[in-house]
């Protein structure tokens, strides 16, 4: 930028825009470009950072970044900047016409083959400026737009677009209302984002994870927002995918992506037959496996409530039972997680123990530790606290089989009576 440009906008007494802003010079842009990674930069400050300094990642994100002088232009935000100058400033609070032509024309422009990935990058550059630029989005359209764009990839079997349209809706979210228009107009949206979660043709690509972490997002918005009769209708393809997703370790090291699986699947064991579908997938093996990781508390609380609904059926109990470690992992969890975890793990095993309570799943109890555990629950906690009765009910229920237990006192079964 010149010494004009300076003294020009030293004259204005407002703040310029933060998304006029090149991350690099931290100048105003005059010719902005959007790199790989979706982030818009002035054209020759990218470049310098590449070519000069021999830098082979994003700046802000930093990503890798092939060094090319290939970018493609931000026609959208050099408008908006173009404007801001002769006009001395784009309000914010107010309604920007300007700004909804240009969105509306981008979405239009989505029907041109030649013009679409272009539009798509345009249309993710806007959303990223700020929640104004996205509420004007959402209100010209952009939400049934990108679900188009994902839908279409699906019955196309392509990824050209997704990563935008996925981004932009990662960007804007959904909102409960928008889940039931959505769902209502677009039944295929389910499916699609499943399809994403399944891509594995591309797993070099350095962006295919965060397709997928964006699908798992959106996926969480539908089924928390969504009415029963959608999840009712969850097939078994659907659990399938969400196993896969557990199998990911690049998706489970991050607690975040852990989480929005966890979440979905919390919302969908409510119903029996989502639950037969789960275990059928082998969903209780890989959340064993998890848990045996030691993952953070909330990880942990997520993991024993999905459980605790699968365990209530007996294919789920013979699943959790069948993998070496199922019972003792419970077990190690009592005590040293928190209450929630603490509540669910005893509810785990008051159904093992009263419908899978075999002479053998009863001595495995002994030997992995669940008895001792048992005890300190009705030790360490209150009178008439939740987690001293559940352990006390299990305890008495096979009493004549762990009476032998070092650790039972079997006085405390009676010293207080319910």
């Amino acid at each position: 930028m010149d010494e004009y440009e300076y003294d020009q906008y030293d004259e204005y007494d407002h703040e310029v825009p933060h998304h006029f802003i090149c991350p690099i010079s931290l100048q105003i842009m005059n010719d902005p470009v959007i790199v790989a990674t979706g982030i818009t930069y002035d054209r020759d400050n990218i470049q310098r950072w590449q070519l000069h300094n021999q830098n082979n990642t994003c700046p802000v994100t930093n990503q890798p970044l092939p060094i090319t002088t290939d970018f493609t232009p931000n026609h959208t935000l050099r408008r908006l900047i173009q404007s801001w100058r002769v006009s001395g400033q784009v309000h914010a609070s107010q309604p920007s016409s300007e700004v909804k032509v240009i969105s509306i024309n981008l979405i239009k422009n989505l029907n041109l083959s030649e013009m679409k990935v272009s539009s798509l990058k345009n249309l993710q550059s806007l959303a990223s400026e700020s929640e104004h630029i996205r509420v004007l989005l959402k209100e010209v359209g952009v939400v049934k737009a990108m679900i188009n764009v994902v839908v279409s990839c699906y019955l196309n079997n392509t990824i050209v677009g997704l990563e935008e349209a996925l981004n932009v809706l990662h960007l804007v979210r959904f909102t409960h209302d928008d889940t039931k228009s959505i769902v209502s107009k677009h039944d295929r949206i389910i499916h699609s984002l499943t399809w994403v979660l399944d891509l594995d043709l591309f797993d070099e690509e350095p962006n295919t994870r965060s397709m997928k972490l964006h699908a798992i997002v959106l996926l969480k918005d539908i089924i928390h927002n969504a009415e029963s009769l959608i999840l009712e209708r969850l097939n078994r393809d659907f659990f399938k995918s969400i196993v896969l997703v557990l199998q990911n370790r690049e998706i489970n090291n991050l607690e975040h992506g852990i989480k929005e699986v966890l979440h979905v699947m919390l919302t969908t064991c409510t119903w029996p037959r989502n639950c037969s579908m789960m275990v059928d997938s082998g969903v209780v093996f890989e959340l064993v496996e998890i848990e045996l990781g030691s993952p953070e508390k909330g990880v942990t609380e997520l993991i024993m409530g999905v459980l605790f609904h699968l365990c209530s059926s007996a294919d789920g109990r013979a699943q959790l039972l069948g993998h070496a470690a199922g019972l003792a992992v419970i077990t190690k969890r009592l005590t040293k997680v928190s209450q929630k975890v603490d509540e669910r793990a005893l509810m785990i095993i008051s159904l093992i123990s009263k419908y899978s309570g075999t002479y053998g799943v009863l001595k495995e109890m002994m030997r992995v530790g669940t008895v001792e555990k048992l005890c300190m629950v009705l030790q360490v906690n209150g009178v008439h606290s939740y987690s001293r009765e559940k352990a006390r009910e299990i305890l008495k229920r096979h009493s004549n089989v762990w009476k032998d237990s070092p650790c039972l006192d079997v006085t405390l079964l009676t010293r207080y009576p319910s």
